[in-house]
């Protein structure tokens, strides 16, 4: 690091980190509000559902639930659910879920969902 006015400046390399970190999207997003997360939930156990079972213990699709999702990559998990699996029944949802919002769905599933609602 230099020093400018007495200070220490932080490099290049840390400053230009930080802006990438920024840039990322979802970095810095919050999670979805009360209603999108109700929204998302119900999507989950129905359409979702649909193919992984209604409690999501797996069907057509494999099981969402946490010990199946242990260890797994979130951002991985987050990027199946936006763009989908080429050559299998998974379907990209882009066109109605966010990167943030999938994001925290795959938080939801990885901490298991509750029977309510």
């Amino acid at each position: 690091m230099t020093r400018i006015a007495g200070r220490l400046a932080p490099s290049r390399l840390v400053v230009g980190i930080a802006a990438l970190l920024l840039a990322m999207p979802g970095f810095l997003a919050a999670a979805p509000d009360k209603a999108r997360q109700d929204e998302l939930v119900y999507r989950l156990r129905q359409d979702c559902g649909s193919c992984h079972g209604y409690t999501l213990k797996g069907g057509l699709g494999p099981p969402l639930v946490p010990a199946a999702l242990r260890g797994k990559d979130s951002d991985v998990l987050a990027e199946i659910i936006i763009h989908g699996l080429p050559n299998t029944p998974m379907p990209p949802w882009a066109f109605e879920i966010t990167k943030v919002e999938a994001v925290w769905l795959v938080g939801k599933m990885k901490k298991g969902l509750s029977n309510a609602k």
